[in-house]
């Protein structure tokens, strides 16, 4: 599903009008009604006195439009200004003429006193129209305590396009946001409606098609998609009936630690689970008989360690033999963090690296290479794939997880731009983001998913579509890897869910349906 930003969306609505002849005012009309057709078909039981709060812009002039198509209807319709009618311009001062000459009563509340009385009576549903798409600033002073009011009314709220602080290009939260059961979006989603925190604030999203240009959407040629199956059922690769185990793909693991085990055979078997056609995972000597008893159908190689870790030169030595002939390396999950760590980490990203062979790095690779410096991965010589949790994020950029989870779009994509690499941050809606500008948001996954281990099948699903799309020569591999194997693993664990239940499933569970998943979707 196509994903706009606030600047490509009032885009298209700019280039529909001025480039193919499309009226403003009957585009605005279209939304507007669209908005009150919906708040009727879904509350049709709780609209008998309607409040529609609108700002100063185009928002509220479609909530103004909302407001005359119900009074038309028959259903009572009276309107908060958060101004003064005589400063609107353009489409939205028509809007507010044609509401109020339809028997709409608007009150202009320019101070709190007059807001709060506004409200009274108690509407029994509210059209949050205040503000749209451009919002990119905290919200203060009189529209703060509109939100606050309309969230303390526990009333249906319907969104006119976004709701109200909202930032229609990450889904940030600007202070205060307004909480819809139901948002009308127009043309296209946002950001904003599919990313957390913004997409807990949007309800239901419904997507009208209000008459956009289609040659507008073709001129801005938007580059964000809502990662949903249709998407990714084409990198699925066919298999001809003539197969061989050489032509999927040889990922090799290199994680664990003592007392960590459990994460190299978590990655190792949902890389196995996913097609490769080989894995081998390298690990310290000391859990390499564990790892090695641990899935019969997995090849290990021990590597020299210190205290239960990688020993950093001796592990360099031994993998400089052991990565030739890999398709995709997967680093980091249980590997612990130490200076043999970054040592390796280094070696990885400046040696092993070569310009087709893909480098997944997570977990404590990620701790590693934010003590080393994120930009040192720049120094790579082939692709690099991060897949960081916010905490692990915000290692990498030196911030506090709070702000990476308040705006994972562009957490993920200031990874991008200083790393070089293809970045995904796990979490609900994972966010993927590359360095020529393209950003995904995952539909699928639960709740269930919250227990130990799932970061480190998400690797080894990635790490062996990484591997399989090198011996593929296909130059998205990066990108087109991290798209499927995120959908592939929510999808997963969707249908585990589905089957067993959304609380105490756990990640071997998931792994065990990755064949099951792939081949539904590949439907």
């Amino acid at each position: 599903m196509i994903l706009l930003n606030g600047a490509e969306s009032r885009e298209l609505d700019r280039i529909s009008q001025e480039t193919y002849g499309i009226d403003s005012y009957l585009l605005m009309t279209r939304a507007g009604e669209s908005v009150a057709d919906a708040l009727v078909e879904k509350f049709s039981e709780s609209i008998a006195d309607v409040m529609v709060v609108a700002g100063k812009g185009n928002n509220g002039g479609d909530g103004f439009v909302a407001g005359r198509r119900l009074c038309e209807a028959g259903f009572n319709a009276r309107a908060i200004l958060l101004g003064r009618g005589a400063d609107l311009k353009g489409d939205a001062a028509r809007a507010y003429r044609d509401f109020r000459e339809g028997g709409g009563a608007v009150i202009e509340a320019l101070d709190e006193s007059t807001l709060e009385a506004a409200f009274k009576p108690r509407p029994s549903a509210v059209i949050d129209a205040i503000f749209g798409t451009g919002l990119n600033a905290e919200v203060r002073g009189i529209a703060h305590r509109a939100i606050s009011i309309i969230n303390s009314l526990e009333v249906p709220i319907v969104a006119v396009d976004i709701s109200s602080g909202v930032n229609a290009d990450t889904g940030a939260v600007m202070g205060i946001a307004v909480q819809a059961a139901l948002t009308v979006t127009f043309g296209f989603a946002k950001f904003g409606h599919v990313s957390y925190p913004g997409a807990g604030a949007s309800g239901e999203l419904r997507i009208i098609d209000i008459g956009f240009a289609k040659g507008a959407l073709d001129e801005i040629a938007p580059q964000g998609r809502f990662i949903e199956a249709g998407d990714v059922r084409p990198l699925i690769r066919r298999r001809p009936e003539n197969s061989h185990k050489g032509m999927y793909g040889h990922p090799l693991v290199i994680a664990g630690s003592r007392g960590k085990s459990g994460a190299v055979l978590l990655a190792s078997r949902a890389a196995l689970r996913t097609g490769a056609g080989l894995v081998t995972a390298a690990v310290p000597q000391t859990v390499q008989p564990i790892v090695a008893a641990g899935q019969a159908e997995l090849m290990t190689e021990a590597i020299a360690d210190r205290d239960g870790h990688f020993d950093g030169a001796h592990a360099i030595d031994a993998l400089r033999i052991i990565v030739k002939g890999k398709d995709s390396l997967i680093v980091g999950p249980g590997m612990g963090v130490s200076d043999d760590t970054k040592l390796l980490i280094e070696w990885l990203i400046t040696e092993a690296s070569e310009p087709n062979l893909p480098i997944l790095i997570d977990a404590d690779g990620l701790n590693a290479l934010a003590e080393i410096g994120c930009d040192f991965a720049r120094r790579a010589r082939g692709p690099i794939v991060l897949t960081p949790h916010p905490g692990e994020a915000s290692r990498l950029l030196g911030e506090s997880t709070a702000a990476v989870n308040g705006d994972r779009i562009s957490a993920a994509r200031r990874i991008a731009q200083r790393t070089g690499a293809c970045v995904m941050i796990k979490g609900a809606r994972s966010v993927i983001a590359s360095l020529q500008g393209i950003v995904l948001i995952n539909s699928s996954g639960n709740p269930g998913m919250s227990t130990p281990g799932m970061g480190d099948a998400l690797c080894g699903i990635v790490g062996a579509l990484l591997a399989q799309s090198r011996s593929a020569a296909n130059p998205r591999a990066p990108l087109d890897a991290l798209a499927l194997g995120v959908f592939l693993h929510g999808y997963a664990a969707d249908r585990v869910a589905a089957r067993i239940g959304r609380v105490g499933y756990i990640t071997g569970d998931l792994i065990d349906e990755l064949p099951a998943a792939i081949e539904a979707i590949a439907r």
